[in-house]
């Protein structure tokens, strides 16, 4: 899938070259000039490798954390946690790759071009599953607290455990499906319409959620600071909704170089300013990789009841260690 999304870095870097090398970088660090007059970023795999296990380390004690702790048994945890698993996928996708592709550098594993395509699309898929499983909890948790604050009475009979399941199923194995196919026909150019679509599509559907749940706090607040001339704190269903809200900005945020360079291909693939951007595709990498990092931060630092159990995890896990 290289020639399309340069999503794994195999093909480029160090083995056969094909035409998705035109959007890969190499290993050393700094910003050079290269013969066509780009500037271009050069990331270190050993950056990758650290970011990828804190990342997965990261999303382990999350997905750990809503587990063990049954106050955090409700449909929106359970979207977190599989926010979580989708950002873990990036991580395991990351840290296998760089792995494999450091034991190689160093002549201690020889991989063969069969297995290395294998693996490659392997890799491939599992961030391809990741951006759309992503995507798609992002506007279930989006509809969730849409549900929450527009039918607070009816909620509990409307998001029931069981139809949480049914959802969380019926996105994995979307995302699965679809990645395998994108895979598939890498070789079409149908196949990044269809993402920049989807992706698009996701962000207008939140967009019109959060604007709406916004206006209606904006109006809510205003109404409380009339009747009674004073402040009160956001609703839990606020609260929630803000932290989707930052989810998604971060999520824009580190995705957002990634679908540009997928547009770029489209509309200007042999354009010099083109060639510039794609030479500097290992930065989006670890844009992509940074995302997965940040997301827990974000879980721990907007729930105190997720906070206080990741704290009693790494006690735990210390004081074991000791």
């Amino acid at each position: 899938m290289t020639n399309i999304t340069a999503a794994s870095r195999f093909n480029c870097e160090k083995f056969s070259c094909v035409s998705g090398c035109l959007y890969c970088t190499t290993n050393s660090i700094g910003a050079e000039p290269n013969s066509i007059g780009c500037f271009q970023l050069w990331i270190p795999q050993e950056l990758f490798l650290s970011l990828g296990l804190i990342s997965l380390v990261e999303n382990i004690l999350v997905m750990v954390a809503i587990i063990k702790n049954r106050n955090l048994h409700s449909p929106m945890y359970y979207f977190i946690c599989c926010l979580a698993v989708s950002d873990m996928l990036v991580s395991v996708s990351n840290v296998v790759e760089t792995i494999v592709m450091l034991l190689h550098d160093h002549g201690l594993l020889d991989v063969q071009p069969g297995m290395l395509r294998h693996l490659d699309n392997v890799i491939d898929v599992m961030i391809c599953s990741s951006v759309v499983s992503s995507l798609s909890f992002l506007s279930t948790i989006a509809a969730d607290r849409y549900i929450t604050i527009f039918y607070a009475l009816r909620y509990h009979s409307i998001m029931t455990t069981q139809r949480a399941v049914g959802i969380i199923a019926a996105v994995w194995l979307a995302s699965i499906t679809s990645s395998i196919f994108f895979i598939v026909y890498h070789t079409d150019n149908a196949v990044i319409v269809c993402l920049v679509t989807f992706f698009c599509s996701s962000l207008v559907f939140n967009a019109v959620l959060y604007l709406h749940m916004f206006l209606l706090a904006h109006i809510h607040s205003r109404s409380i600071t009339v009747n009674f001339r004073k402040k009160r704190r956001p609703s839990t269903s606020m609260k929630g909704a803000i932290t989707l809200t930052i989810l998604l900005g971060v999520f824009i945020v580190c995705w957002g170089p990634f679908f540009l360079h997928l547009i770029l291909i489209l509309i200007c693939p042999t354009s010099h300013f083109c060639n510039c951007f794609f030479r500097n595709f290992n930065l989006f990498l670890i844009l992509i990789i940074c995302n997965s990092l940040i997301d827990p931060l974000i879980y721990a630092y907007r729930s105190q009841e997720l906070r206080k159990t990741l704290q009693e995890l790494l006690l735990c896990s210390w004081v074991f260690g000791v």
